[in-house]
């Protein structure tokens, strides 16, 4: 297939392409400048494709670009960017794909665990209904942006990420930091779930789902975990004690909403679809997807 990825140089962009193109595939990448190579489209998030010629006869596009939502307070401005780098700008790709002469097949598009808000110990699969709060909102208005695409396009689907393990980028480089020095803990009371998915699933899932996914599907790893099991885990691998933890008040002194939707929200999602599909985890369990992390690429403690 000859696919189009946006936040291809990100982490999750970067895995996906790399095994696509291990399976064969054309990939092509969606850059917000102007191409470098045969390989690049330029797109705009206020206008969409730049050259829309030079999109045609694409399969597939993969849109994972967003303003990251963990990069600190939750300010006035960040917020604008975190929906608008997410709502209008999807509706505005989606018009120029739908546009052109032979659409894609497929749009796969982003989204994240964040839609269900704070919902405890519930379980929740792709057909529980969204949440409250500010990520929740625009998780839902993020899907029904892509939803758009179904005009056109065969299928849509809605990636709704948990957080991708790695340790080369993303989340799990910052967590180790603290626990490095022995000064990790739990978050808040730690009873809240921590949705986790290891990278290479994550890159394995968004390849399985190209030919047997539509509507929403939770990129989470089959094992629920919470932030308390996240943090023994952490502190066993890493041989070092866990007894600082960051208390609910500090937490949203330091981050306001952001450490209440983000750090301290529990989202118990379960991959229903993904395992009704028959796709196979290469790390199931957090224990072998920390381990494989922290051996493997040089992380482990000396």
């Amino acid at each position: 297939m000859k696919i189009a990825v946006s936040g291809g140089s990100g982490l999750i962009g970067s895995a996906l392409t790399r095994t696509l193109e291990r399976s064969g595939h054309d990939c092509r990448q969606l850059v917000r400048r102007a191409p470098r190579n045969a390989g690049e489209l330029e797109w705009r998030p206020e206008r969409g494709l730049a050259e829309p010629a030079a999109a045609q006869g694409l399969d597939t596009v993969v849109h994972l670009a967003g303003e990251s939502v963990a990069g600190g307070r939750w300010t006035a401005a960040r917020r604008h960017r975190i929906r608008s780098s997410r709502v209008p700008a999807t509706l505005r790709l989606v018009e120029s794909l739908s546009a052109l002469e032979r659409p894609p097949r497929v749009f796969v598009c982003a989204s994240a665990v964040g839609y269900y808000g704070d919902r405890g110990d519930e379980l929740l699969d792709e057909d529980s209904p969204a949440g409250d709060g500010f990520l929740a909102s625009v998780c839902r208005d993020w899907e029904a942006a892509a939803a758009t695409a179904a005009t056109t396009c065969e299928r849509v689907v809605t990636l709704r990420f948990g957080v991708v393990l790695s340790a080369g980028g993303g989340a799990l480089p910052r967590m180790l930091t603290p626990f490095r020095f022995g000064l990790g803990g739990r978050l808040g009371s730690g009873r809240q779930y921590f949705p986790w998915i290891h990278l290479d699933d994550a890159a394995g899932a968004i390849r399985h789902l190209l030919d047997h996914g539509e509507g929403p599907v939770n990129l989470t790893a089959p094992e629920q975990v919470t932030n308390a099991d996240l943090t023994r885990s952490l502190a066993r691998l890493l041989r070092r004690p866990a007894l600082f933890p960051a208390p609910t008040p500090a937490l949203v002194a330091l981050f306001g909403d952001m450490a209440r939707e983000a750090l301290l929200a529990s989202a118990r999602a379960v991959p229903a679809r993904l395992l009704d599909g028959g796709f196979t985890y290469r790390y199931p369990t957090l224990e072998a997807a920390l381990a494989h992390e922290l051996q493997h690429r040089g992380s482990a403690p000396g």
